[in-house]
């Protein structure tokens, strides 16, 4: 069981948030004022997005990776850090050890996106590629013994949710009033640090956390009331698709979100395009999420509300984008 003293303080939220400064972005919010969403939602719903995906590496993740790195002391550093990743956490670790002065060596499998092996390369990371996520972890595993790198979690632990924290504590700061905050749910650790930021700074707003149905690992969780191991993984969005829940993201996520809301594929790939069309954002189906759960199981209940939404994500390549824009074309004209 997680002890009270590790969850995220208000203050030291804020201190997180300032030692980032000059390494990450505040990136932009803007009300999304669409006849779209006026057709769906009624036109007293206001929406706001969070557009992490202009963040440094396309994604949130540098947020976590770079609280976690700046804890190292200078021998730790100096050996180097190691990480698993579908790809937006490698990348992430590879933008990370540049800027601190460091090298990393990031393991993913041979089916991640190849514009994410290509970024996390192009970074200055050796990347090491394997059969699938659990050979990762058992690789990254043998990097830390072998060459005494270490290793960065992709969503577990203190640190981590205090650098997604930083994301909530940015969002509600530059969008007060808002009533609900919809977050994407991979492993957990957006969401816990998150959900802790949002109920820290404004206990009365809901927080909402959106899963793939074919990656529902937290909400199995919940249901379980324990962490539990996925599935086998069938979602297109690989950057939700861990392969299990852990206890430190799993007990923030239970502590601070109201409710997690499940979506498919199709509908990911509805929302895809209806940000493409509608809003001018191309983004990868994870960064769909939250739009999706907003448009799809909670539009009845945040109807008329100011909602923010996490836009997370837009690592993906073209050809894959592509199909899923098309996807999400034929699933809007059904």
């Amino acid at each position: 069981m997680t002890v009270e003293s590790e969850f995220p303080t208000l203050a030291r939220i804020a201190e997180a948030h300032v030692a980032l400064e000059g390494l990450v972005r505040e990136t932009p919010v803007w009300r999304w004022d669409s006849p779209i969403l006026a057709t769906r939602l009624g036109a007293d719903t206001e929406v706001v997005l969070k557009l992490e995906l202009f963040q440094q590496t396309g994604s949130f993740k540098p947020r976590g990776a770079l609280t976690v790195m700046k804890s190292l002391d200078p021998v730790q550093l100096g050996r180097g850090v190691t990480a698993v990743s579908a790809g937006n956490h490698a990348a992430a670790v590879s933008y990370a050890a540049a800027r601190l002065g460091t090298t990393a060596k990031v393991v993913m499998p041979r089916t991640a996106n190849p514009a994410r092996v290509a970024l996390s390369r192009s970074l200055g990371a050796e990347v090491v590629l394997v059969a699938d996520v659990h050979e990762a972890f058992a690789a990254a595993e043998r990097i830390q013994q072998e060459e005494g790198r270490t290793f960065v979690h992709p969503f577990e632990g203190p640190l981590t949710a205090l650098g997604t924290a930083t994301l909530g504590y940015e969002f509600m700061r530059q969008a007060p009033g808002l009533d609900a905050v919809i977050v994407p749910i991979g492993g957990g650790g957006l969401a816990a640090g998150v959900s802790a930021a949002v109920k820290l700074m404004d206990p009365n707003c809901a927080v909402y956390g959106v899963e793939p149905t074919g990656a529902d690992t937290m909400s199995r969780s919940f249901a379980a009331g324990s962490p539990q191991p996925a599935d086998p993984i069938t979602t297109i969005a690989d950057s939700l698709a861990p392969p299990y829940a852990l206890p430190y993201s799993y007990e923030l996520c239970r502590r601070n979100l109201d409710e997690i809301a499940l979506v498919d594929d199709d509908a990911l790939c509805g929302s895809l395009y209806l940000l493409f069309q509608h809003a001018k954002l191309a983004v990868e189906p994870a960064g769909a999420s939250a739009t999706a759960g907003l448009l799809g199981p909670l539009r009845e209940r945040l109807r008329g509300k100011r909602v923010g939404v996490i836009v997370c994500g837009a690592n993906i390549d073209p050809a894959n984008y592509a199909k899923y824009l098309q996807r999400g074309v034929d699933h809007e004209n059904r």
